[in-house]
């Protein structure tokens, strides 16, 4: 049999708009009233090149959007207002598989952070942000194939090849095996749904709902797209070979990072990124039955406790390296706008404050857990993902005079965290017995119980719960306080990103497994363990009634958290614990409709507020699934112990007094091969 490749190039001509915000155009640092012309140059593998003449004015509307034309047929921008200026942007489409592969219109929001400045930097890169990126250009005629002629094979409308030294009939043998695997029925149910919770946006994937559930009459927000709950569904899109997405889905919510965010006359810093967005259809000015669309984002001004996404920005950078490293498309992270990106979420996470800790200080509800949980201060999830993030950017970030100071300040950040959460985060059988010996009221630069532990918070079901063998690192840190509970995204992520030392990795897993009826039992995984109850719930969660013990937050299960158990699992070495899990949700999550969370303490009552059809349910198992089939692909999204990191310690040894930096001793317990 035959094989071929086929590359089919088509264009369209939309025009396209765009509309900004529309208090006061200042963010932008040109006057309103100019048309203003820029140039930029990618430093991708293909040069692009965009002369973009861009009209701003002010206006009474508050949302700042892009608009499109919209037919039956497609979804597309358009703007009511004569005056603004249009972009013509040409598509090119492939028609080999027909799937869309298409240029995509980014207007980047010139900021003003040089008045944000931080100790990091002073002024990052002052030019570099003011420019839009589009592939060919304005004003080059599209390009249209109307007949390729190769030998003897002719096609309209597209390119056919096959290379004569190329023995493409053997090359589908070795692959026919995989190519002839039979799909389960619960694997091709997935991909339907997951396809049916796309939004397009101008005509584009963007990005997925967190919910499609038919059955839901008030979608409250689980309508709009989360970063976070999008992680697991652009994985599966990634590892299914489709980028589009995901590539959209960074642009644009990279968009939306610049604009203006008030909340009773407060704006946070400017690498804030959202934590949802919604594409809403608003009738066209005019009737005749027309309308646009405009993405409308949530940084948290209507979020329940107004709490600012933390893991947003965090989240995005680690999606951006995932992107780089399954597509091999390095090119978007090379981008002037992506960049900046980058340094403003950097810039808003290192920021100097009051703390004494290298970790992040935030409120409760500022990630996952987006409810009153008890998890204000240095919750292990935030400084999980912040590490991740750091070691993603270090990855990235392009190295010149404007990000060496960065560079430098992201290097110490990531070996003063490392120390501290190995340092005092992690405990097993030994570190408690130390704990319950511990002596209080210490004064003194020497001191063992550094942060004034009380023997007596030891809680009661910890000392008949930990194994002998396995540990893991405790959820929050304070001074005077140890929040024991286990939770598990934070762990995994440490495992993930290498946070932990390598013996802290193994003893997580090997407590997992030890406790798998507590944490895994009848649907994995539970969020956080134990719950809380009586008294402790109603004092910490306010007497929450969604967060009930063992429902939703207050250990509930979750089986999104099924493929970065998987990851975790697969990075140790240990992928039978995960096809152990997957195959306890593969037995129900279908004929459960899919769900958001399972309730009880041992999984087995699906949440009493639970959503069904569940996009990152769905999406989790996808990725589960495929990562392990491919496990080599597990390689691209984690991280190995950094050595150079161990050797970097910005401890004044001689000031402190400290007798001794456990750099040596963390660096003992990696194995070399």
């Amino acid at each position: 049999m035959n094989s071929s490749s086929y590359i089919g190039i088509t264009t369209m001509k939309p025009y396209c708009r765009v509309l900004t915000s529309c208090r006061n155009s200042s963010i932008f640092k040109f006057p309103s009233s100019k048309s203003n012309h820029f140039i930029a140059d990618n430093s991708s593998k293909f040069q692009s090149k965009l002369i973009h003449s861009r009209r701003f004015h002010c206006c009474s509307a508050q949302i700042l959007g892009k608009k499109c034309g919209i037919n039956s047929n497609r979804r597309a921008f358009r703007f009511s207002d004569p005056n603004w200026g249009q972009i013509r942007v040409y598509r090119s489409c492939s028609g080999a598989h027909g799937g869309r592969r298409g240029v995509l219109v980014i207007s980047n929001v010139a900021s003003d952070f040089r008045k944000h400045s931080t100790s990091v930097e002073s002024h990052v890169n002052e030019k570099g942000f003011e420019s839009i990126y589009i592939n060919g250009g304005l004003n080059v005629k599209p390009l249209v194939i109307e007949r390729i002629e190769r030998g003897h094979v002719e096609e309209e409308s597209g390119l056919e090849f096959k290379d004569p030294d190329v023995n493409f009939d053997h090359s589908e043998g070795l692959n026919k095996e995989k190519v002839e695997r039979e799909v389960p029925e619960i694997e091709k149910e997935a991909w339907r749904l997951l396809r049916s919770a796309v939004v397009d946006y101008c005509g584009n994937p963007v990005g997925t709902v967190a919910a499609n559930d038919p059955g839901d009459k008030q979608p409250l927000n689980y309508d709009q797209v989360f970063i976070r709950d999008f992680v697991p569904s652009a994985l599966a899109f990634l590892l299914k070979g489709e980028g589009e997405i995901v590539k959209n889905f960074l642009l644009h919510t990279l968009q939306l990072q610049s604009w203006e965010k008030t909340v009773d006359c407060y704006s946070p810093g400017q690498g804030l990124m959202p934590a949802s967005f919604k594409v809403r259809t608003v009738p066209l000015d005019g009737g005749n039955g027309a309308f646009e669309e405009v993405l409308d984002p949530d940084f948290g001004e209507s979020a329940i406790g107004r709490v600012a996404p933390v893991d947003s920005g965090l989240w995005w950078i680690i999606l951006l390296r995932a992107y780089g490293k399954i597509t091999g498309d390095y090119a978007l992270q090379e981008r002037v706008d992506v960049q900046t990106g980058i340094r403003l979420i950097l810039n808003l996470c290192l920021t100097d404050g009051f703390d004494m800790f290298p970790s992040l200080l935030v409120t409760d509800g500022s990630c996952m857990i987006d409810r009153r949980m008890g998890i204000h201060g240095h919750p292990l999830e935030i400084q999980a993902l912040f590490y991740s993030a750091l070691r993603c950017s270090r990855e990235m970030l392009t190295v010149n005079d404007g990000t060496k100071n960065l560079v430098r300040a992201i290097n110490n950040r990531l070996s003063a965290l490392s120390f501290h959460i190995r340092e005092y985060y992690w405990v097993d059988m030994k570190k408690i017995n130390e704990i319950y010996r511990y002596k209080t009221e210490e004064y003194s630069t020497d001191a063992i119980n550094k942060f004034n532990i009380y023997p007596d918070q030891i809680p009661t079901w910890l000392v008949d719960w930990i194994p002998d063998q396995g540990g893991y690192l405790i959820g929050n840190l304070q001074p005077a306080h140890m929040d024991f509970r286990f939770f598990t995204l934070g762990n995994l992520w440490s495992i993930i990103s290498s946070l932990g030392t390598a013996k802290q990795n193994e003893g997580i897993l090997n407590l997992i497994e030890a406790k798998w009826d507590d944490l895994v039992a009848h649907m994995p995984l539970k969020i956080c363990y134990p719950a809380l109850e009586n008294e402790e719930w109603r004092i910490i969660t306010g007497s929450d009634p969604k967060n009930t013990p063992w429902s939703y937050h207050n250990g509930g299960s979750w089986p999104t958290l099924l493929w970065q158990f998987t990851l975790a699992c697969i990075k140790m070495g240990r992928p039978e614990l995960a096809r152990k899990a997957v195959a306890l949700a593969e037995e129900r999550l279908s004929v459960d409709h899919w769900p958001e969370y399972y309730d009880t303490r041992n999984g087995r009552f699906i949440g009493k507020q639970s959503r069904l059809y569940q996009t990152w349910t769905i999406a989790g198992f996808l990725t589960s699934k495929m990562l392990l089939e491919n496990p080599e692909m597990a390689s691209l999204l984690a991280w190995e112990e950094d050595y150079e990191l161990l050797e970097i310690c910005v401890c004044a040894l001689s000031k402190t007094g400290r007798k001794k930096c456990s750099r040596s001793a963390a660096r003992s317990q990696i194995p070399v091969q």
